[in-house]
């Protein structure tokens, strides 16, 4: 169990120094690059991000030697610890010192998402058992409130911009796991079974999709903003839909469900109060003069 305890905060520590990289190289690009495929074209140029990616890939090494050892249940709520290392980093490297409402709003966060996972614990569940209608009203639900969270996006600024289009990118990338582990049970039937199944393209679709508006993510606002609004909504997302396409149940009654809801009421007002923090908002005017390295 130690094994998976050091493994997943090792994941936690390079997610985070992986999420301060790329958004620092993107927070460079300018407001036209925002959801254009050129965003990406730009960043995989830079050095930069590449090493964040590169930590990126290291950090999912790590998840996957902790998932080895360790039930979901433990692992999860351990590497939401990125954010206890990559906002204070962030903050860091911009010569900043976050105060007690940046440091209240990280904490929240992290203890909130932390405590959401632990009490909900999903489990049990078969990738595939889902039918066309149910997938389809998935996919609709999903479309609707990306595009709401983008429309929204227009009508906002600053941290605040940042966090709705994060919004969004944390859904795609919620979607993205459920269809990963549809693709990834498709493998007992052979390859055939894998590329003859929509699952596998449509994950494609959703993985390029959803780094877009990562990217776009970081772009827009302080690391703060949008980091912890996609490690809030991946996770809630991808149990919501895992219990509707895969059967998957979660631990309800008392005290399991309050804790589940209290964590999600204190991750959201994590959330709020780094948005409207002063702080945080500089922040990404001092990440614009930063700057990548290409």
């Amino acid at each position: 169990m130690w094994v998976a305890v050091l493994a997943s905060l090792a994941a936690g520590v390079c997610f985070a120094v992986a999420g301060v990289l790329q958004q620092r190289a993107a927070s460079a690009r300018p407001d036209e690059e925002t959801l254009s495929p050129r965003l990406l074209g730009h960043l995989v140029r830079d050095r930069l991000w590449l090493r964040g990616i590169g930590l990126a890939l290291v950090a999912y090494g790590f998840q996957s030697l902790a998932l080895a050892f360790g039930p979901l249940s433990l692992v999860q709520p351990l590497i939401v610890s990125e954010l206890l290392f990559a906002v204070p980093l962030s903050a860091r490297l911009h010569r900043m010192r976050l105060g007690p409402l940046e440091w209240f709003g990280t904490l929240a966060v992290a203890g909130g998402l932390a405590m959401a996972l632990a009490s909900a614990r999903p489990h049990g569940g078969r990738p595939g058992t889902a039918g066309l209608s149910t997938w389809l009203l998935v996919l609709g639900a999903t479309g609707a409130l990306v595009c709401a969270a983008l429309a929204a996006s227009r009508f906002l600024s600053g941290p605040w911009r940042a966090s709705a289009v994060a919004l969004a990118g944390g859904v795609v990338m919620g979607i993205q796991s459920v269809l990963l582990a549809a693709t990834v049970g498709r493998f007992r039937h052979g390859p055939g079974a894998v590329f003859s199944a929509w699952q596998t393209y449509a994950l494609v679709v959703a993985s390029v999709g959803g780094l877009l508006l990562i990217q776009s993510a970081f772009q827009q606002g302080p690391l703060a903003a949008s980091l912890t609004v996609i490690d809030a909504t991946e996770p809630v997302v991808a149990v919501t839909v895992g219990t509707a396409v895969f059967g998957e149940t979660l631990h309800t009654g008392w005290p399991a469900t309050a804790f589940t809801v209290a964590g999600l009421a204190l991750a959201t007002a994590g959330i709020a109060s780094l948005d409207s923090s002063p702080l945080i908002a500089a922040l990404h005017g001092r990440g614009r003069g930063a700057g990548g390295s290409t």
